[in-house]
């Protein structure tokens, strides 16, 4: 009697694939109608829909990990879709609420206005470059830059402050200019941002307390979404430079620059 043939095991589907990606799709999605929303006049349409592109880009990576599905694809096409939701997306809401209006200044404020906005978004291009060839040289603990995410998040809480206290953003051109040069600097800069991901296992567990912030940060943002958010991602876009001021004046090391972008 002849043995029977060992059975082979059959491949894992495809299919499981296509659950990150569609989150991803869904970031893609949120940051395209944004820069409808915008040239719509609906802004705060337009900064809601970055908040969830943003939510959906921390989703994606953490599905596909939890279902061991990650893959090249996934990677460039996660970095591509930051690129539309956290560049071009806050790039364009920005030019749309004030940046436009600096034309009635004259030629050459015109052009600034303008020339600011490709400045952010050509940043955070640079920036998610910097940081996918540098992948396998990363500091868990710390993010090189701005993240593209957070500076997205610094811009569209401001525009949508302003916007639900009434403030137009016509009236606010110039200060609107400001930060989004400044968010766009450093996004490219040196300076270095807790990423709040640990350092490895060991840091999986937090205190109580830290659920206790996070439960009271998520019933403020749910009280007065736009301020709260501003309260939040401006101190952060702060910190980096703070930080560098803080380790000269204490006459520390400099910074390893092999860190994560």
């Amino acid at each position: 009697m002849e043995p029977m043939p060992t059975p082979t095991p059959r491949p894992r589907g495809r299919g499981i694939y296509l659950l990150p990606n569609l989150f991803t799709t869904g970031g893609l999605f949120a940051g395209f109608y944004a820069i409808i929303a915008a040239t719509q006049g609906r802004y705060g349409t337009a900064c809601v829909a970055i908040f969830i592109a943003a939510i959906l880009d921390g989703v994606d990576g953490r599905v596909a990990r939890l279902t061991n599905t990650q893959s090249e694809f996934g990677v460039q096409y996660d970095s591509l879709a930051d690129l539309i939701s956290f560049g071009l997306a806050p790039a364009l809401v920005m030019f749309h609420w004030a940046l436009e209006s600096m034309k009635h200044d004259g030629p050459m404020p015109g052009k600034i206005g303008w020339i600011a906005a490709f400045l952010y978004a050509a940043c955070a291009a640079l920036r998610l470059a910097r940081f996918n060839s540098q992948v396998g040289q990363v500091d868990k603990r710390w993010f090189i830059g701005l993240a593209s995410p957070a500076a997205a998040g610094l811009v569209a809480s401001f525009v949508w402050t302003c916007d639900e206290l009434g403030w137009t953003g016509e009236e606010l051109r110039y200060f609107a200019l400001a930060v989004t040069v400044i968010a766009g600097l450093l996004m490219v800069s040196r300076l270095r941002y807790f990423s709040f991901k640990g350092g490895g296992p060991k840091h999986d567990r937090v205190p109580f307390l830290a659920i206790l912030i996070v439960v009271v940060v998520v019933i403020a943002i749910a009280i007065d979404p736009p301020s709260v958010l501003l309260l939040i991602f401006a101190p952060y876009a702060l910190s980096g430079p703070v930080y560098a001021l803080y380790r000269r004046a204490r006459r520390l090391p400099p910074a390893d620059v092999g860190t994560s972008p």
